[in-house]
């Protein structure tokens, strides 16, 4: 681990990946009925629109402050503009609608449940080390910025 680094469990988005590969697994040994049949894509589709849109936001936010995006990098400025104003955890979010929106499109079931278990992971092997760093490296500007915006919304 690089001690300029927050130190996650890993790789976000290879937790959510982790996650959909799973639940899919285990949709083709344990099927389970889908909810929304008929209208799967209706839900699927906005949700990963916005979830991409999100994400990107927030990437294009990282790039230009000119701070990295992988959370294996130390962080070189505390962003708080843009989406960054509206949500402390954009990439993060758009993440968890763009995984909501792929589980609902392939009717998976067992994607849609790992939901609650990705949820903790990333919020205690994630985002809460993520805010030690950040309160650890800027100090009262991230606690400020913590009590103006919101973790998710």
């Amino acid at each position: 681990m690089n001690p300029g680094t927050a130190g996650l469990i890993a790789r976000p988005p290879l937790l959510f990946l982790g996650a959909l590969l799973i639940g899919f697994i285990l949709d083709r040994l344990l099927g389970l009925p889908f909810p929304a049949q008929g209208i799967h894509w209706i839900i699927g589709g906005p949700l990963m629109l916005i979830g991409l849109a999100l994400a990107t936001a927030g990437i294009r936010n990282f790039t230009r402050a000119g701070t990295p995006v992988r959370s294996i990098e130390p962080t070189r400025a505390l962003v708080t503009s843009g989406i960054h104003g509206l949500t402390r955890n954009p990439i993060y979010l758009g993440m968890f609608l763009l995984y909501a929106g792929i589980g609902s499109a392939a009717q998976s079931s067992w994607t849609l449940l790992l939901t609650l278990p990705l949820a903790v992971t990333m919020r205690y092997g994630v985002v809460a080390r993520e805010e030690t760093y950040l309160a650890g490296r800027f100090g009262d500007a991230y606690r400020d910025y913590q009590t103006r915006v919101g973790r998710w919304l």
